[in-house]
């Protein structure tokens, strides 16, 4: 079991190399064919990954994860008891995506959440799912409402493998590898461990007070509206409804999920159309600013836009299309925002993810776009968590490469190769 709570404690770098299929005794699922790409993952009491480290219930654990190439990277871990914890991706950070050859490790420095082993005494077994392509683990795992990590269906090691199998079935044979470490949990416990927050979630996932629970944004400029407005209501409009009094089942989802009248206020408008999909406006809540709910035509699931980043969104749409549709650079709404806490160098704000790029906004320096390479190197690297901090200007180009500047340093394309330089 895991718990919650900050770690500040430092692990030794593996390593990582080509790949061919790795069967051990402590495998859950193995790709039967040789990758190129390769994943390897530790704790921090045994940095090469392969003893069996004992910790005591309460105790600061760490895991790094290293990949050979870019990859979407999913870490599970099995208890004793077979409950099954999903703990990246997770609502603390901003991407699963990892840049090959960089070290993440989990929790890093100054996060909102932590790590603690909660138990119960016996053998954990904890599973690194590196793919090529981003997966959908809608069947497996589901975000509950604000909750900071997901709330796993499954049970047990064989029906976690049964389920990831189905899961990488449609990716190419050499798409996927995995990576299993195990720690055994033991001995006495830690000594006034920090207790685990009412309401969190269930199984081996809790939030510690005081660690994952994000501030309400900085007041923002209310969004300028798009020339072209949805219908207004002459009363008291439900999230959804359209003008002929039917309902948008994504957008009753999506207010539900989001706690709407905490954080969307009430709808100024109907459900209407906008480019090839259809959106909402909500007056908002406090500082929240602004917002809209949104997704385009044939889509399940419609996620929030507000304050600054919805601000930012209707210029970039504005001054491409004459707000008529989500801005291309950016598409529509993939993720529901973030608030950002606190990084190493002072500054929080907000994160938007968007189909073809995100949004990066802070009080300090504004609003900014990233996409493609730029972006995927960014958040590869940990996104405004690591030593980058947040962007200070839109993405740019220098003699047509890709450019991008930030707190702690500079993203450049050179010769089409995307690199990272210091401050």
């Amino acid at each position: 079991m895991l718990k919650r709570t900050l770690i500040l404690s430092t692990l030794l770098l593996g390593t990582a190399s080509a790949s061919p299929a790795k069967i051990t005794a402590q495998s859950i699922i193995v790709n039967p064919v040789e990758t190129k790409l390769n994943v390897e993952v530790w704790v921090n009491k045994d940095a090469s990954g392969k003893a069996n480290p004992t910790y005591r219930k309460g105790e600061a654990i760490k895991v790094a994860v290293k990949t050979n190439q870019d990859a979407y990277v999913y870490l599970f871990n099995i208890n004793a008891n077979g409950v099954v914890d999903l703990f990246f991706p997770n609502n603390f950070e901003e991407s699963n995506f990892v840049q090959g050859g960089v070290t993440r490790v989990f929790p890093q420095q100054n996060a909102k959440y932590g790590l603690n082993i909660g138990g119960p005494n016996g053998q954990d077994r904890l599973l690194a799912l590196a793919s090529t392509k981003e997966l959908d683990l809608t069947d497996i795992a589901k975000f509950a409402k604000d909750q900071g990590f997901a709330q796993v269906s499954v049970k047990g090691q064989e029906n976690l493998a049964r389920a990831l199998s189905i899961v990488v079935n449609p990716l190419p044979a050499d798409g996927w590898t995995t990576d299993v470490v195990t720690f055994k949990v033991g001995g006495t416990p830690v000594a006034n461990p920090t207790p685990a927050m009412p309401g969190s979630t269930t199984g081996t996932v809790t939030i510690t007070p005081g660690q994952g629970q994000q501030p309400a944004p900085a007041q923002p400029t209310p969004a300028q509206p798009a020339p072209a407005q949805p219908a207004q209501p002459t009363g008291t409009i439900q999230p959804g409804e359209r003008q002929n009094g039917t309902r948008d089942q994504a957008m009753v989802d999506a207010y539900a999920r989001l706690k709407g009248d905490e954080s969307l206020g009430q709808a100024t408008t109907y459900a209407s159309g906008w480019g090839d999909g259809l959106w909402q406006k909500f007056k908002g809540v406090g500082a929240y600013g602004d917002a809209v709910l949104l997704h385009a035509n044939g889509s399940s699931r419609s996620y929030a836009v507000h304050g600054m980043i919805l601000e930012r969104y209707l210029a970039l749409a504005k001054g491409e299309n004459g707000a008529t549709r989500p801005p291309s650079r950016l598409g529509w709404a993939a993720g529901d925002e973030k608030v950002i806490p606190q990084n190493s160098l002072g500054t929080s704000g907000l994160y938007g993810f968007f189909q073809n790029g995100a949004l990066y906004g802070t009080e300090k320096y504004g609003t900014f776009w990233l996409s493609g390479n730029v972006l995927k190197t960014y958040q590869g690297l940990g996104g405004s968590g690591s030593f980058l901090g947040f962007p200070t200007r839109d993405q740019y180009t220098i003699s047509g490469a890709w450019a991008a500047d930030f707190e702690g340093g500079t993203i450049r394309t050179v010769n089409g190769v995307t690199k990272v330089y210091r401050k």
